[in-house]
């Protein structure tokens, strides 16, 4: 055989047209697993676009596990990830059979479920926990309480080795004094080193702050760094800082700690001692109606939002008065001159943590996707499959959005309706 080298042009000109039908077939399988051809000049080219695999979720990733053990290719890499995404991850389990002591951490639960806020908590639960072990005194177990309705279940990997759930119809709705004498006997029974709780408007303050006075406590607000030692706390409007001695009842601030995401806990089920009944003096008369449109989007729950995929904008607006959702729009559309300034979610506009965000023929720019970070469950209706909101959203409908939103509101209407007719 000769050591000269051979050029094939016709492969030379498919590998430089990229709307060649061949190009793909040519530069992957053709060119070698990593995507490297021989140019004009004979010198060996690779492409850098060759690199990684698409995943289960459709990001591009690249395995260097495969580069280590000589494997190559997006080839081992698909076939690597399939395999990844067809096996459930089993994070190892943490028991404490006999804790020397305990951290409670009072949950929101909003909607029955943990918030990202709620997590937060627990991880901050577990750092002390390692902080006090640190300092030698034993192995400590972070007790999660929630009160009324609960769906959540997955309070194991949450951080929880303990749970404590209080139940029952003296619990449900508003309810602080009945919940403060419960978690007075949780304080008797357990005698925690640390009561944690959120700082928010959802529950946590209210109860951190009315336990604190019960227990003749001087409670830390708005706590965002804490350790064994020291807390520091935001003060002025969030302007300042300000430094103190840790102590036992801590109003934690949301992203205060990373949230539990490796270990498994037992989350094991606590019973309480007889919690006596409280006579309340507080009636509560239950929700009271909001006009979502009042509702400013930073504070609103449910968002039904518009992009460049909307055409009607009348039945938009039906569609969000029906399901009693606040409006908010794309760049494109505040732009365009179809919603206000102030409806504008993302990087550029508002950031909201809805716990439902409905996306209506929003394609995803990265500015809009920073605004939506912190939302729980995201709803995508795009005609575009591959649209990067449809890559982030946990619900996806491909389809016209004229169609789709008019179905909806039948919908919503029909069991409206059957509803009125089941109560007459």
């Amino acid at each position: 055989m000769s050591d000269l080298i051979r050029r094939d042009p016709r492969t030379e000109w498919i590998t430089r047209n990229r709307l060649h039908p061949l190009h793909a077939d040519v530069l992957f399988s053709g060119g070698g697993a990593t995507g490297a051809v021989r140019g004009p000049s004979g010198l060996i080219r690779k492409n850098p676009h060759a690199s990684g695999f698409i995943g289960p979720n459709g990001i591009k990733r690249i395995d260097r596990l495969a580069a280590l053990k000589g494997e190559s290719g997006p080839v081992a890499g698909q076939r690597r990830g399939a395999a990844k995404a067809a096996t459930e991850v089993q994070l190892p389990l943490v028991t404490v059979e006999n804790p020397d002591f305990y951290i409670v951490a009072v949950l929101d639960m909003v909607g029955g479920r943990l918030t990202s806020h709620d997590k937060d908590v627990l991880g901050q639960g577990h750092k002390l926990a390692a902080g006090l072990k640190a300092n030698g005194e034993g192995e400590g177990v972070v007790v999660a309480v929630a009160f009324g309705e609960v769906k959540e279940t997955s309070f194991d990997t949450a951080g929880a080795d303990r749970v404590i759930h209080l139940q029952g119809e003296q619990f449900e709705g508003y309810s602080p004094e009945q919940r403060i004498t419960a978690l007075q006997v949780i304080d008797q029974q357990l005698a925690p080193r640390h009561w944690l709780f959120p700082d928010s408007v959802a529950a946590g303050q209210e109860l951190g702050c009315r336990l604190a006075a019960r227990l003749g406590e001087r409670p830390a607000t708005q706590a965002w760094q804490v350790d064994n030692d020291s807390a520091l706390c935001r003060g002025g409007s969030q302007r300042i800082d300000i430094s103190r001695a840790t102590p036992r009842l801590l109003l934690l601030a949301e992203e205060c700690a990373d949230p539990i995401d490796e270990t498994r806990h037992e989350a094991k089920l606590i019973e309480l001692d007889n919690v006596p009944a409280t006579l309340s003096r507080i009636q509560d008369c239950g929700a009271v109606d909001v006009d979502p449109s009042q509702i400013p989007l930073g504070e609103a729950e449910f968002i039904l939002s518009a992009g460049n995929g909307i055409h009607d904008w009348n039945q938009f607006h039906a569609a969000a008065e029906v399901l009693g959702a606040t409006e908010g729009a794309s760049r494109v559309a505040v732009d365009d001159g179809f919603m206000p300034r102030f409806r504008q979610v993302g990087a550029t506009g508002t950031w909201v943590t809805a716990r439902v965000y409905v996306a209506v023929g929003i394609s995803g720019a990265i500015q809009h996707m920073q605004g939506i970070g912190q939302c729980d469950k995201v709803v995508a209706i795009n005609t575009d499959a591959g649209c990067d909101m449809v890559k982030r959203a946990d619900l996806s409908v491909i389809g016209d959005s004229g169609e789709i939103l008019a179905e909806l509101i039948r919908l919503v209407e029909s069991r409206q309706q059957g509803g009125a007719e089941d109560a007459a």
